[in-house]
This record gives structure tokens, sequence and C-alpha cells, in this order.
């Protein structure tokens, strides 16, 4: 009767094949509620990764662009477009002083005053400049963008890019020294002088997707816009671009100019659209 008993227990105590089919369809169900929570959980993921780069990449881009619109010479800005093709340049300021056009307590001599009556090759500029120019530096006085006095025209307001320019010391002052005497002219009304080491472009191409930065060519009068009028590589500043526009409001000398400057990155069916204005100094 004990084991008897016993036997019963013991039977009792055990799963049925029923109630284990039961817990797997219970499992799977709970597994596929769950599976689809944490889909939609990295689906989002992705989404918001991808989103984030592309943000990033036209933020980058547009910064890049903002930082060169602000270092350009007064009046240089420009801006063309063909086709699927729209272009903005630039001239590179690297720095920028004002011309001694008098005498001084301690810089009264003719080398250290810039003449504008005949070619000059030795003048002073103030205040003291401590940065090293690049070898190609040319130097500026009084680019207002018209026939004459453009800098892109390469005469009057822009020395020559066949000229070399040196600097040294000169007490609290710099000795600008040109390898061929130069005559600037147009006098400017704050002795202004810049020190530019050439122009700028960002070229974006809509067919092929691309924003393309150059520098390291010659000034032309007439905008480049096309890979071959560059005359030397470009370098990719976006790629998977789906729309841009480039516009410039020149301003006066008592109003700061503005460029807009908009941007559109498409990429695997997510698109970002923004659009930056940067001031521009244009007193030459």
């Amino acid at each position: 009767m004990i084991a008897a008993r016993h036997r019963a227990t013991t039977r009792a105590a055990g799963f049925t094949l029923i109630e284990i089919i039961i817990v797997i369809i219970v499992l799977g169900i709970i597994g596929a509620i769950g599976a689809v929570f944490v889909n939609y959980t990295v689906e989002g993921y992705d989404a918001q990764t991808r989103r984030a780069a592309l943000v990033d990449d036209t933020t980058l881009a547009l910064s890049r662009m903002a930082r060169d619109i602000r270092a350009a010479l007064p009046n240089s800005i420009r801006v063309t477009s063909s086709g699927s093709r729209i272009a903005i340049e630039m001239i590179n300021v690297v720095a920028g002083e004002r011309y001694r056009d008098g005498p001084g307590p301690s810089h009264n001599g003719d080398n250290a005053i810039l003449k504008f009556n005949k070619p000059d090759d030795q003048f002073n500029v103030l205040p003291e400049m401590t940065q090293t120019l690049p070898a190609n530096t040319r130097l500026v006085i009084y680019n207002v963008g018209i026939s004459g006095a453009n800098a892109y025209d390469n005469t009057n307001v822009i020395t020559p890019a066949s000229t070399t320019v040196a600097i040294t010391a000169d007490t609290d002052e710099t000795r600008i020294t040109l390898s061929t005497p130069f005559q600037f002219t147009y006098r400017s009304p704050d002795q202004r002088i810049y020190f530019v080491d050439g122009p700028v472009s960002y070229v974006c191409n809509t067919a092929q997707h691309t924003l393309t930065r150059y520098s390291g060519y010659r000034l032309m009068a007439t905008q480049p816009i096309a890979n071959s009028d560059f005359g030397a590589a470009g370098a990719l500043a976006a790629e998977d671009v789906s729309g841009c526009n480039f516009a410039y409001s020149p301003g006066t000398a008592q109003r700061s100019g503005v460029a807009t400057v908009s941007l559109a990155l498409t990429r695997q069916g997510e698109s970002v659209h923004l659009l930056e204005q940067v001031h521009v100094i244009n007193v030459p």
C-alpha cells in the first residue's frame, strides 16, 4: 500500500506532453512580441544614427564654407551657375594691416611710407606682424570689385603674381619689401592693406552629387566653374548632395554683405537640408 502511494506521488510530480507544448507555445508568443519591440528599437537607432551622420556631414561642409567666406577679401565674393553646377568664389585673406602713408615719431624715412605717385618696393605696415606668410602672398589695396579696381583683373589694386613679398621687423612696425616695385592705383580711406594667397571656390554638382573645394589656382577675370577651369585637383567637401544654392548680397561699405549657402544631403532614404547666412565685411 505504501509503495503504491509512492508511485502515484511520483507520477503526479512530472509534466505532461500537453503542458510542455503549451509552455513552448506561450514562450514563442512572448518571444515574437519581444522581437517586434526589439526590432523597432534597433531600426529606430539605425535611423537616428543615419540622420546624425547626415547632419554632421552637412554641418561640417557648411562650417568650412562659412570659415572661408569670413576670411574673404572685401568685395571678392562672386557666384555663378551653369547647368547642374553652381559655384561660389572668394579671395582668401591671410593677414590684414594698415600701411603707413605718412611720417611717424620713429618712422619718418622715405622707405617707411607707401607712395602712390610712383612704383614703390618698400614701405611699413602696422602693427607689427608676427605670422609667417605663404610663399605666394600678394598685396591688395582698395579692392571694390568694379572694373579698374577689381583684384580678379590682376591689375591696379593687387601686386603681380610674379612679385614676391618679404617682411622684416622695424621697431614696432613691419617693413614690406617687394621684389619688383609696384604702384597701387587707389588709396584706402582707412589705410587698409590685405595679404592674400589666392582664390578659393566651392562647386556644387547636383548631377554628380558632390560639393568640391578648389584652391591653388590662378585669379581669373571670368569666374571658373568647370573642373578644367581650375587647373588643380579639388578636395571633396561633401558627397550625396541632392541640392544646393549659393547667393550673395554685397551690401555697402557701411553695411555688411550677406552670403547665403544652403546644402541638402540624401543618403539611404534620409534627407537633411541646412541653410547658413554669413555676414561679410566689405570695407576695402
